[in-house]
């Protein structure tokens, strides 16, 4: 559920009646709970509106706008890395600037909607289960294919166990982008051959590999 700040006016939502401080619950009875959720669900023309006091009815054009405007752009709160990579850029960036140039997101739906690269340590299989039921394309930070290896460079011991989100959205077709930030005795060399053997094994879902020197 997600709290409406305001409705435009005149909009689709606006005739119906749904007003700001209103609760957004369902559409066409699937949950939302941020912008992915809405932006899949709110393109039907003819749409259900579940609200936390009662149920709207609403006719539009198809992909039009509903008119609805929430507090922040994901509707939900943007999600943090959780890995300590040996090579994050970020931890190695000078002190005294802007707050946001620190924050180390990791987020499945940026990488959908602003083309942000994910290491998958933050998925889910419900957030992978929706990936392949909206045929998101990913942008996904592989770095290795070895799950051991891959676990001690993020400094994070899920790190290898979610590569079995790569195979998983590669097996359904998901289009997949994919960079290795390469580190000198560490994923270079045989390790760097093993993983572009393995990603090559995923063509066509695989789409791209991008080798990244370390900075």
């Amino acid at each position: 559920s997600v709290k409406i700040m305001s409705v435009i006016p005149r909009s689709p939502a606006d005739k119906a009646g749904i007003k700001a401080g209103d609760t957004l619950i369902t559409i066409n009875d699937n949950e939302i709970n941020d912008v992915l959720d809405y932006q899949f669900y709110v393109s039907d023309p003819k749409l259900v509106i579940g609200l936390d006091r009662r149920t709207v009815k609403v006719k539009k054009k198809e992909y039009e706008d509903l008119g609805l405007e929430f507090e922040t752009y994901l509707m939900d709160k943007k999600q943090h890395c959780r890995n300590n990579c040996i090579f994050c850029f970020i931890n190695q960036m000078p002190k005294g600037m802007r707050d946001t140039l620190y924050f180390k997101d990791d987020d499945s739906r940026l990488s959908f909607l602003q083309g942000n690269y994910i290491t998958m340590t933050n998925l889910t299989d419900n957030d992978v289960e929706r990936i392949i039921k909206m045929k998101l394309p990913m942008n996904i930070s592989v770095h290795t294919t070895n799950p051991e290896l891959r676990a001690q460079m993020t400094c994070n011991p899920n790190a290898g166990k979610c590569l079995q989100y790569l195979y998983k959205m590669a097996g359904a077709g998901i289009e997949l982008n994919t960079q290795i930030v390469l580190v000198p005795d560490f994923n270079d060399g045989k390790e760097l051959e093993f993983s572009l053997s393995e990603l090559g094994k995923l063509y066509p879902a695989v789409q791209s590999i991008a080798c990244v020197p370390v900075g």
